[in-house]
């Protein structure tokens, strides 16, 4: 019977008195504490400096998933099926809720105090690509869709919506990759280089644990070096999607991470051009090209659906909440 893992435990002189299934992962109470298994399929090499940030930060005092090191010293353990896996210390906690306001800037002020502490000696292997490339491809590729689905002909709801509001949006992807080119970006992404800043390249509610002492934060497997305003933007989204671009709340989440950790001129504005880019019409636009599927899903011709009657409200959200720097 396959065992998840648990297996491995004896090569770390553990013993799970008990064990549970979450979340693509075995989490473990042992005579050490909770510790968490997973499934490795990543690089030993960019572990070790993932273990090299988790330390740091965890030396400075924040709660983080440090990887243990089974008998040998190794990060990663293979069971007797060669299947390679990882053991990392877990918290007594629960995920981020959205719906709690206190849950939210919690994570939020988490963000600004990690940020402060990530900096290493650059890898250029893990630089996260540049942002103006990003914008590029994702507006030739708005293009490529549209061609694609105007020479087969719009059959289902998606495609005749994307077809209906594609204009729209390629215009406001366009305008952002130009507002881009001449902003402050490229010095923001040199700077971010230089001083070796590191994001966590996935925060959001899920890798963010409420614990009674305090916060933790977790899976750090996307982190890389770049702008670190970044991070916010995405855990910013992530929330006002689910509030419908709330200007208020989106100013005090700004305020929040600005208390901890001062949001520069060239930052706020970085932030506001990556808030304009409509990332999820291209996000649910790629998803569709990328499958063509004959009958396109349900979720997905609804998500856009919803994505188009909340544009009014984006495009509100952004005209108020970054009319003028507010710090």
């Amino acid at each position: 019977m396959y065992d998840y893992g648990l297996s491995i435990l004896e090569q770390y002189g553990l013993n799970a008195e008990s064990s549970a299934r979450t979340r693509g992962a075995l989490l473990c109470r042992t005579e050490k504490g909770l510790v968490i298994i997973r499934e490795f399929g990543g690089t030993e090499k960019k572990l070790q400096k993932q273990q090299e940030l988790l330390e740091k930060l965890s030396e400075q005092g924040c709660l983080v998933d440090c990887y243990i090191p089974n008998q040998e010293g190794a990060l990663v353990t293979r069971d007797r099926d060669g299947i390679p896996y990882t053991i990392q210390q877990w918290y007594e906690g629960r995920e981020c809720d959205t719906r709690s306001r206190e849950d939210i800037f919690r994570s939020i002020r988490m963000l600004a105090q990690i940020h402060a502490k990530m900096q290493m000696p650059v890898v250029e292997f893990y630089v996260e690509p540049s942002l103006e490339d990003e914008y590029q491809r994702h507006n030739q590729e708005l293009k490529k869709i549209r061609s694609f689905i105007r020479k087969k002909g719009a059959v289902c709801s998606f495609e005749k919506l994307y077809l209906a509001t594609v204009e729209s949006f390629l215009t406001a992807g366009e305008r952002t990759l130009t507002e881009l080119r001449e902003s402050d970006y490229a010095g923001l992404r040199k700077e971010a280089i230089e001083q070796g800043k590191v994001c966590h390249g996935e925060y959001n509610q899920h890798n963010v644990l409420m614990l009674k002492p305090g916060t933790a934060v977790t899976n750090f497997e996307h982190w890389g070096f770049d702008v670190q305003i970044s991070d916010l933007y995405r855990f910013m989204r992530k929330i006002l999607e689910k509030y419908s671009w709330d200007v208020r709340i989106g100013m005090d989440m700004l305020r929040a991470y600005h208390q901890k950790k001062p949001v520069t001129v060239s930052e706020w504005e970085n932030l506001r051009i990556r808030f304009s880019y409509p990332e999820k019409y291209w996000k649910l636009a790629n998803y569709y090209y990328v499958h063509k599927k004959t009958l396109v899903s349900r979720k997905n011709t609804e998500k856009l659906q919803n994505l188009v009657r909340q544009k009014e409200n984006w495009e509100y959200f952004i005209r108020k909440c970054f009319e003028s720097y507010p710090f």
